[in-house]
């Protein structure tokens, strides 16, 4: 089971509002609707979390870029929601490369044997197949890492060291409005 809530900062301190999420597809769209419900383009939190399985904190100051952590990416990977926070710049990928590869390679239809030659080779001896290079060095450039993802630092200024931040699990958004003072507003939309 999902929750989701913006908690929107005023001069007055927080206002919370529960948000569906059946519309946001991107990053963008999401960023989108924290920057609606901003008040004098003030601070909007948007908060995310799947029932003891993860927890995303979207922090939008204005016009900037939105600030993201995650409490575990690899739950988060596994979720269409958490999917969305998990952008390319977050896991430290080159922006969509595997797609241009995977276009390139497509476009051009090149596999290695255009000339007659056999897909792979083998050694008569054994038969093992020797262009079976497994270049593996235990990474895969698309796993998603266990554990906190993002910016720790997202909610040291609201009031909510990194420290803190990082020992989160369960209830996470509950302790979390409460460093900042939100509690009771967020509990109204809860």
């Amino acid at each position: 089971m999902y929750f989701a809530a913006l908690l929107a900062r005023t001069e007055d301190g927080w206002e919370a509002s529960d948000t569906e999420l059946d519309d946001v597809e991107t990053l963008s769209d999401l960023t989108d609707l924290a920057r609606e419900a901003s008040v004098d383009e003030d601070t909007v939190l948007v908060f995310i979390e799947q029932e003891d399985a993860w927890f995303g904190v979207i922090r939008v100051d204005g016009e900037e870029d939105p600030r993201i952590y995650i409490s575990d990416a690899s739950a988060a990977a596994r979720s269409s929601y958490g999917e969305i926070l998990l952008t390319d710049e977050l896991l430290g990928r080159e922006p969509e490369a595997e797609d241009s590869i995977a276009a390139l390679e497509e476009l051009v239809g090149l596999d290695g044997t255009e000339d007659g030659e056999p897909d792979h080779t083998t050694d008569n001896d054994n038969d093992t197949d020797l262009d079976d290079n497994d270049d593996d060095d235990g990474l895969d450039a698309d796993a998603v890492p266990t554990g906190p993802l993002g910016d720790t630092g997202v909610l040291a200024d609201l009031g909510l060291p990194e420290k803190e931040l990082l020992m989160l699990r369960t209830d996470a958004l509950v302790e979390i409005a409460d460093a900042l003072g939100a509690a009771e507003v967020l509990e109204t939309v809860r």
